[in-house]
């Protein structure tokens, strides 16, 4: 291992000027949160080398008892936090403390509001807790070494926010990592045992380890220093009850506990939209603590990043991969999972192949949905918020989750004709309930956007009938319908495959009046066919059309052109299939062409027709130039006749 012998500078790896100044003035007001902050990451340090000593016991360098030591000096003015954790060596130091949101740092920026509750918020999806230390303090100082490496490898690092750190080797004869803070002038009240005791109570009595700091004695009068009145002895205590929460009977857990915990566990500044505590006894006997976040982490559409829940043995940290205990659609649940059952000396391999972990996996499920449902009836603002924050990774689930199929449909919300607005707040159960007698389907359209939805030519009969449409506008919307086939019985059918069908609700003398013109219009339909060539599968006569001219529809077999659109962009190959082109014989341009004379005319205005259907629908044109020079040609043509 290569290691560096003189003091090197080096700068941040972000805009930190920008975030350091933005943390200092839209967090100041709950300045505190540094010490949570700084406790959680030493938390997760020792949770990281328990973890690790499962298979390497010599990490532990005869030192077995993991704590948390929280220490202050009133001359030196220095806040301290300490662990004897997991450690870093100098290249994890650079890459996790010399990186500021490494994670879509750009992005961050982007979104920057100047508000203050949004940019806290903001600071929470990034995870960017050790550097709230800089609320209170204007230089911080880390030293740490990684466990089982030699007292030679200890790594020092300072910096004093202003875009710059140092880092040097140091001899560091214990493993863990070692914070202090020197604080900013007017800070001192920080510097005050009953201060630090009260914060940590506030916000970390959950720890599962001891948090240690020195025990204080009050001093005689004539002894008493004139900022303080106790003494610091030399025995150490724990001040946080060392237990951990979920552990607890919900009677004895407040409200703000259940909060605090989870932004202790999801590494937020926001409290959560809600919880489930329950204990699980049985066959498999475990204890989960689940939360409903209230906001969506930047991540979250990245699916393979390792997120979420922490699964404990015993009381024991083994592993924090989301994947095996909640599926991907539920990727954004955050919370605590702890085991009796399982053998500690587990690995991940075995993990994945665990009838246990199975067991565990379906009921955090079952849970999760419960939560959810329970939201949806009982407190329709949090249900908004959390369709808002999360419906489109939830409606993966459509498709991921066979067994819970019925449970997810009923909670997926749409947008609709019956609004005609973007706001997705019509459940399934809505639709039904609307549904207008002897209407056997659920009807939907699916478009790239939801413009292009709601203006949809395929709408125009069901406007007219007033019959309501399902508006589905988001990418996922095709994996729902190609996996959502039915809901109450009642079959799911797009607007925009295959022929027209009202069932009970057309009109018979609609239906005989389209076979009428169907007869009459054949010629055109034939000359339409013939003039679009292998562009089209088939040209037919419809009644979906009110307004527009033609519209292209699908066949029932075949793929939707959105469908087609999406996967074609994905860089898979579709199967080649053709639209069916429909025409409305009503239409003044189809009244007209049908009496145009003109060969070359005619096919112009044929392939014209095919162009604006294509485009109406959100396709793109194959031949954008052509089109233009068509449609420039027939507009002369039309002037010269006026």
């Amino acid at each position: 291992m290569e290691t560096t012998t003189g003091k090197e500078t080096l700068g941040f790896q972000a805009e930190v000027r920008q975030l350091l100044d933005l943390m200092i003035h839209s967090l100041y007001s709950n300045k505190e949160i540094f010490l949570r902050e700084l406790i959680s990451n030493a938390s997760d340090a020792c949770d990281k080398l328990r973890f690790e000593a499962l298979t390497a016991k010599d990490l532990f360098e005869n030192d077995p008892e993991l704590k948390l030591h929280v220490s202050f000096d009133r001359q030196a003015r220095t806040i301290t936090v300490a662990d004897n954790g997991i450690g870093m060596s100098r290249d994890e130091v650079i890459a996790n403390i010399g990186t500021i949101a490494k994670s879509g740092t750009r992005e961050f920026f982007q979104a920057l509001s100047g508000d203050q509750a949004k940019d806290a918020h903001l600071i929470g999806q990034f995870g960017v807790g050790f550097y709230s230390s800089f609320i209170a303090a204007d230089r911080v100082t880390l030293v740490t070494r990684r466990a089982g490496l030699g007292a030679e490898h200890g790594v020092r690092w300072e910096s004093t926010g202003s875009g710059e750190y140092t880092i040097e080797p140091v001899n560091k004869a214990g493993r863990g990592t070692e914070v202090t803070l020197h604080l900013r002038e007017g800070e001192d009240e920080l510097l005050s045992g009953t201060r630090l005791r009260a914060i940590i109570r506030k916000y970390s009595d959950h720890i599962v380890l001891p948090i240690v700091m020195k025990k204080e004695e009050w001093e005689k009068e004539e002894k008493r220093d004139k900022s303080d009145n106790t003494s610091v002895s030399s025995e150490d205590e724990t001040v946080n009850q060392a237990s951990a929460l979920w552990a607890r009977p919900k009677s004895e857990i407040t409200q703000e506990q259940y909060d605090e915990f989870y932004k202790h566990v999801a590494h937020d500044f926001e409290a959560p939209l809600a919880h489930a505590h329950a204990k699980v006894e049985g066959n498999k006997e475990y204890t989960q603590l689940l939360y409903l976040p209230a906001h969506a982490p930047f991540d979250l559409w990245d699916r393979e990043h390792r997120r979420g829940i922490k699964l404990y043995v015993r009381r024991v940290f083994i592993m924090d991969d989301a994947e095996q205990l909640m599926p991907n659609y539920l990727r954004f649940v955050r919370g605590v999972i702890d085991s009796n059952d399982l053998p500690l000396n587990v690995s991940r391999e075995i993990l994945q192949e665990s009838k246990d972990i199975e067991a565990i996996r379906a009921g955090s499920v079952r849970r999760v949905l419960g939560m959810i449902e329970d939201l949806a009836a009982n407190d329709k603002d949090k249900f908004a918020t959390f369709w808002k924050e999360f419906g489109r990774a939830f409606k993966e689930g459509v498709g991921e989750d066979h067994a819970n199929r019925e449970r997810i449909a009923k909670l997926l919300r749409f947008a609709s004709t019956h609004t005609d607005t973007e706001a997705q707040d019509v459940s399934l159960a809505d639709y039904v309930g609307r549904m207008k007698i002897g209407q056997g389907k659920i009807y939907y359209v699916t478009a790239d956007t939801f413009a292009a939805a709601k203006n949809s030519p395929h709408l125009e009969v069901f406007r007219k009938k007033g019959i309501e449409v399902l508006l589905l506008a988001e990418r996922v919307d095709e994996w729902v319908a190609s996996h959502l086939h039915e809901f109450d019985g009642k079959p799911l059918q797009s607007v925009a495959k295959g022929e027209l069908d009202l069932g009970k609700l057309e009109d018979e003398a609609e239906k005989k009046e389209q076979e009428k013109e169907s007869g009459e219009f054949k010629e055109l339909v034939d000359k339409i066919k013939q003039a679009l060539g292998e562009r089209v599968k088939d040209v037919r006569v419809t009644l979906r059309l009110t307004d527009s001219p033609a519209c292209l529809v699908a066949d029932q077999h075949d793929l939707g052109a959105n469908l087609e659109r999406l996967l074609k962009a994905a860089g898979q190959k579709v199967p080649v299939s053709k639209p069916i082109m429909e025409i409305n014989t009503h239409h003044p341009l189809l009244q007209r062409l049908r009496y145009e004379a003109d060969t070359q005319r005619f096919n112009d205005w044929s392939h014209v027709l095919f162009d604006q259907a294509l485009l109406s629908e959100g396709g793109q044109l194959e031949d954008p130039a052509g089109f233009v020079k068509r449609l420039n040609q027939l507009m002369l043509v039309l002037d010269q006749k006026t």
